[in-house]
């Protein structure tokens, strides 16, 4: 198995030990943001497959082009998630990180 770094508050960087956790979760969508992604990727799809119909009939061409600008702004939200999820889970890890060196300060207080 490849050597898989573990996070220690006690002895690496709040950076350090951020990049570690964020690395263990780099494949991996919390539910919430995940099934949110979903979500916009079957309504993206939609939008452009019903649009694409709608360009055959001369009638219905002004809501096809409609239907492609909701797509194209639904293929703007997808790397929205992504960051909002990233920053989210940095700040997580962050606060974790601070608990752990605040516990570890105080049990060398209580030393």
């Amino acid at each position: 198995m490849g050597s898989q770094r573990s996070a220690n508050a006690q002895t690496q960087s709040k950076d350090e030990y951020v990049d570690i956790q964020m690395g263990h979760h780099d494949l991996f969508f919390k539910k919430g943001y995940q099934v949110f992604y979903t979500v916009n990727e079957f309504l993206l799809g939609l939008s452009f497959l019903i649009g694409s119909v709608f360009f055959y009939f001369e009638s219905l061409k002004m809501w096809g082009v409609s239907l492609f600008v909701l797509g194209s702004f639904q293929m703007l939200i997808r790397p929205s998630i992504r960051l909002i999820h990233r920053f989210d889970l940095r700040n997580h890890y962050r606060e974790e990180y601070e608990k752990q060196k605040n516990e570890s300060s105080m049990k060398k207080a209580d030393e």
